[in-house]
């Protein structure tokens, strides 16, 4: 399955859909208008202004969770309150009733957040929930909570767009950061362009496909930082769904303190690859950081890539680098053989702690 014969392997649109019958590509090359779209529906559901000392706590698992920790790195030092997120079955001890709990779950089943649904509650929260219905939206609705609505019929993880977004209004509905609508369509239109240059129809040595046949049949190591911390777990997560196989995600400068001793004797347990974000806002000493350690460990490893968002703005930056794993790891899907969808064994799980209770 992970034999490296993807440098011959077309990642041309037959190809693609000859491995992704439910055209899970269209939803990652609808993203512009999805980020549209997730501003729209956030207006429509009229968040009430709450002032919130406490900041905001995003609860959710998964690719629900994801668009809590890109808000905060989005946000960046325009964050005027703490923006954290939770991933779990409780609230940190430290939420209080001067909290904003966003409650995020794409099918709005999600047993962990309609847990902390209910703890925020009891402490008295100022609650939201973002979801597209289910026991979540049901519960918010009996008890006046606002419910931002979600477009049905996606995978949990391609809605990154509307659980980021909705993150970043809610943040800014309780006082805990800038409204940021007009870099969101900004940042929609850039993507259109990069839709198109790195999509199924580019050329076959674009930078997504190029990334996807040079990291086939290694296990990927993804490291961030600031902006693009969150971003690396995005692509992590994304690699581990979509692919099918195993990634991990990494912060910088804290890998240079640990993780770099590893990769001496890294071929000897595998093949591995690493992926350097670089982004505008990082500080020279990353930049430095990012350059000397590609030169340390690129002998051991089976590839080492640096990869630059694009774009003026911190959504445009964030989104770029997204728009780009979501294709990347869809190409990964392929050179794997890999149907995109498939995540049965996720599927399994949740049924089998069904029939637990």
């Amino acid at each position: 399955m992970f034999a490296d014969s993807s440098s011959a392997q077309p990642l041309d649109r037959a190809a693609v859909a000859a491995v992704d019958p439910t055209d899970q590509i269209a939803d990652v090359l609808s993203l512009p208008e999805q980020l549209r779209d997730a501003v729209f529906k956030v207006e429509s559901a009229e968040l009430p202004q709450v002032d919130s000392p406490g900041g905001l706590l995003v609860a959710g698992m998964g690719g629900s969770g994801i668009g809590g920790r890109l808000a905060r790195g989005i946000l960046g030092d325009q964050a005027s309150r703490p923006i954290l997120s939770s991933a779990g079955y409780s609230l940190p001890g430290w939420t209080t009733s001067e909290t904003t709990v966003l409650c995020a779950s794409y099918s709005g089943e999600t047993e962990e957040t309609l847990a902390c649904f209910e703890a925020a509650g009891i402490i008295g929260t100022n609650r939201v929930v973002v979801t597209t219905g289910g026991s979540l939206a049901q519960a918010a609705r009996a008890e006046g909570v606002p419910v931002i609505p979600v477009a049905g019929g996606l995978q949990p993880r391609a809605a990154v767009a509307y659980m980021t977004v909705a993150a970043l209004e809610v943040a800014a509905a309780c006082g805990a950061g800038p409204r940021l609508t007009t870099e969101v369509d900004v940042a929609a239109d850039h993507l259109e362009q990069l839709a198109i240059e790195w999509g199924p129809d580019s050329a076959e040595d674009s930078l997504a496909k190029s990334l996807a046949r040079s990291i086939h049949g290694t296990v990927p190591v993804i490291a961030g930082y600031g902006l693009t911390e969150a971003v690396a777990s995005r692509w992590k997560t994304q690699v581990n769904e979509n692919a099918n196989q195993l990634a991990f995600a990494s912060v910088l400068p804290e890998l240079d303190h640990n993780e770099i001793v590893g990769w001496g004797s890294a071929a000897n347990f595998g093949r591995f690859s690493a992926v350097f974000f670089e982004d505008s806002d990082d500080p020279q000493r990353i930049a430095r950081r990012i350059a000397l350690t590609r030169s340390l460990i690129e002998a051991d490893g089976a590839s080492v890539h640096v990869v630059s968002s694009i774009g003026q703005t911190a959504v445009e930056r964030a989104f770029s680098l997204i728009l780009l794993g979501d294709l990347f790891s869809t190409y990964l899907a392929i050179c794997n053989q890999q149907d995109p969808a498939d995540i049965a064994v996720i599927t399994a799980l949740k049924k089998g702690l069904a029939e637990q209770e």
